[in-house]
């Protein structure tokens, strides 16, 4: 009832938003992207006035661009409307996901929480003796000489290596910029954080790539008040995803997913 007395003060209400699974410019369910998630993250800002917006982060990472369209949407409202944000990692908040995590004030984890992984990562397969081996003749016509580079079926250019490591190494000192402009002065100075490894726990804290050990609700009570509600947002789903989406996930997209996943240990 005091909600609708004014001269009695409200009691703090932080927005929490949870961003799980692997970073992708895709609708598939089970996906983040900046278009999927667009509306729940407006909302947490912009709904009952919060005291803070918190972010719940499992994520191994996936694309770039959309980790960064993610972040910086999180972090033009927060200097936009001045409210505090704060994460806090579950499993994982690796490569990707740790670049989420840093559009953060701060960053609490869990003793078991895996994260860093600050790189930049391509795979794929080499299938040209594959396809001679069955007697498959493979023919590409291009109108450009570049249009194939990567081309799984025939045999690796020295090239396009060299191109797509330019291209990595680009998107890794964005990578590298974004981390050291929201952790500053706490990263580790003796410290090489940018090879792509990933530590847990407290070794990361120690590092400066998080904050603390610590959980969502006893943190920031510690912080707002033991009477801090709680209002969470996420993407909106249909009956599809979320009858549907895991089995179709299984049929047709889990793989790399899981093979994301898998390099953390988690599946």
């Amino acid at each position: 009832m005091k909600r609708f007395i004014p001269f009695i003060a409200k009691d703090p209400v932080v927005s929490v938003i949870t961003l799980s699974g692997v970073i992708a410019a895709s609708n598939r369910g089970g996906t983040l992207s900046d278009a999927a998630l667009a509306p729940a993250i407006e909302r947490a800002f912009a709904k009952g006035k919060p005291s803070a917006v918190a972010l719940i982060l499992n994520s191994p990472g996936g694309s770039p661009a959309q980790s960064s369209l993610i972040a910086a949407r999180i972090r033009r409202l927060a200097e936009e409307k001045q409210i505090p944000v704060h994460a806090f990692v579950e499993d994982v908040a690796a490569s990707g996901g740790y670049w989420l995590a840093c559009a953060a004030d701060d960053i609490w984890i869990d003793a078991s929480s895996v994260v860093g992984s600050i790189g930049v990562i391509s795979a794929g397969f080499g299938l040209h003796e594959a396809i001679a081996r069955i007697g498959v003749e493979r023919r590409v016509h291009t109108s450009g000489k570049d249009k194939s580079m990567l081309d799984p079926f025939r045999p690796e250019r020295p090239e396009d290596v060299e191109r797509l490591k330019s291209i990595q190494s680009q998107i890794h000192d964005s990578f590298i910029a974004h981390v050291k402009a929201r952790r500053g002065d706490r990263l580790a100075e003796d410290a090489d954080l940018f090879t792509g490894e990933f530590w847990v726990g407290q070794r990361a804290v120690d590092l400066g790539l998080a904050d603390g050990i610590g959980h969502i609700v006893p943190v920031l009570k510690d912080r707002y008040g033991k009477k801090t509600r709680f209002q969470r947002f996420g993407p909106r789903r249909g009956l599809f995803q979320i009858f549907g989406a895991r089995l179709t996930s299984e049929l047709t997209g889990s793989l790399e997913d899981r093979a994301l996943w898998a390099r953390y240990g988690l599946s």
